[in-house]
């Protein structure tokens, strides 16, 4: 919108209201202080609620892969084959054989259920989310035969376990006596304590060479399943597609997203709720411009006149009020995008503040899933955001505009 030399002095002007007329600046700063508080808050949930998402799905992912093969009876046979025919479907980045079992973990009298999980020692050093969540000990120590395994962050602390600690396995499938099966007791020493930030996988997982974990499980040659990672989640259905047929009736294959279905869809919901209550604030804080642009409208009647019947037009006394209804939006805008970026980049800190003065605990791993609160902001979703706060900031300013520009310089100075 082009204004004229007046237009841009009486806009500047009525933005900056002189002495007697500071109720009108006071709703005004509250309707810029409003805009900004709701651009703010959508830009920190939604940064929020995406990176809580995307965090979720890189370490979920990173230990369960796109998709598993699992055979039925929890045992692959004939695993090698498939492991190559896997690898060498188009659009499959990896394939990782692996043992897992839920079993009992003991160590100084404390019990604790367990996942225990069987990799090859290549692909346990290889994994990023084990390798890069290393707290203590080596992982260079699992090695086959060496009775070494590496257990979560959080499974260390409920049963007091450390490094060079020794924790017994306890597996149902033991050797069959006349009065009963006896169960399988083995203990390893703890070489590595790893923590991928998932607070149930930190609370669950014991990995072990996959050659021990066949010895305790008594599983022979055989592995449980086969994970599989693609150059494309979103597409990993299409792309295992043609593997699907040379399965045939050794086991059943699933996709993260079955995996994961209800957790996923409802934090899709979730955000999509958000994003919709949230520009709700955006909205009233919009409204906060029209009644400050009517007050003002009525405040400058007579100024408006008088501006009238010295030639100034309709149309030019409408962009005077566009503009400064449009100009408080933006700088509201503006600072909100200032206050939520510096929110999200402490927002940790001010997670820990506020639980240290409130006493609450305010994040708490078990229920969150995640260690600490994430953040991913999406530069397209900040973009909508701007935009539709600066539409709504327009919209707002039109009948206030029309309203000033439909005075009627006669009716206003007829007693003057």
């Amino acid at each position: 919108m082009i204004l004229s030399a007046y237009e841009r002095m009486i806009a500047k002007r009525y933005l900056l209201p002189g002495r007697g007329e500071g109720f009108i600046v006071l709703v005004a700063s509250i309707s810029l202080v409003a805009v900004m508080l709701g651009v703010a808050a959508l830009m920190v949930v939604m940064s929020v609620m995406n990176g809580f998402r995307a965090e979720l799905f890189d370490r979920v992912v990173g230990l369960n892969g796109h998709a598993v093969i699992q055979g039925y009876g929890g045992q692959l046979r004939d695993w090698r084959t498939l492991l190559a025919d896997a690898r060498a479907t188009p659009g499959v980045v990896s394939a990782t054989p692996l043992i897992e079992q839920p079993l009992m973990a003991s160590y100084d009298g404390r019990v604790e259920g367990v996942l225990a999980r069987g990799m090859r020692v290549a692909d346990i050093r290889a994994n990023p989310v084990v390798r890069g969540g290393v707290v203590a000990g080596r992982l260079a120590d699992l090695v086959p035969g060496s009775d070494n395994v590496a257990i979560g962050a959080r499974l260390a602390e409920a049963l007091g376990a450390r490094v060079g600690g020794s924790i017994s396995l306890i597996s149902p499938q033991g050797q069959a006596t006349p009065f009963g099966t006896v169960p399988r007791i083995v203990s390893y020493r703890v070489a590595a304590i790893f923590e991928v930030g998932v607070y149930d996988y930190d609370k669950a997982f014991v990995i072990l060479p996959i050659e021990d974990a066949q010895t305790l499980l008594m599983l022979g040659d055989s592995v449980g399943m086969i994970e599989v990672k693609t150059a494309d989640p979103d597409r990993v259905g299409e792309i295992l597609a043609p593997l699907a047929p040379r399965i045939g009736n050794q086991g059943v294959m699933t996709d993260w997203r079955q995996m994961n279905a209800s957790l996923f869809e409802a934090l899709q919901v979730e955000r999509v709720a958000m994003f919709v209550v949230l520009s709700i604030i955006v909205l009233v804080a919009v409204f906060n411009i029209l009644s400050a642009l009517i007050m003002l409208v009525r405040a400058k009647t007579r100024d408006i006149a008088i501006l009238r019947t010295m030639g100034a037009t309709r149309i030019g006394l409408i962009k005077v009020f566009v503009t400064i209804g449009t100009a408080i939006g933006a700088l509201g805008i503006a600072a909100g995008l200032a206050l939520g970026a510096l929110f999200l980049f402490y927002r940790q800190a001010v997670v820990e503040a506020v639980q240290f003065v409130t006493g609450q605990n305010l994040w708490d791993p078990s229920i969150r899933f995640l260690t600490e609160l994430p953040a991913r902001t999406d530069p397209v979703e900040v973009a909508a955001i701007v935009i539709m706060a600066l539409v709504l900031s327009f919209l707002a300013t039109l009948y206030p505009a029309f309203r000033a520009a439909s005075t009627d310089p006669v009716q206003v100075l007829r007693y003057e």
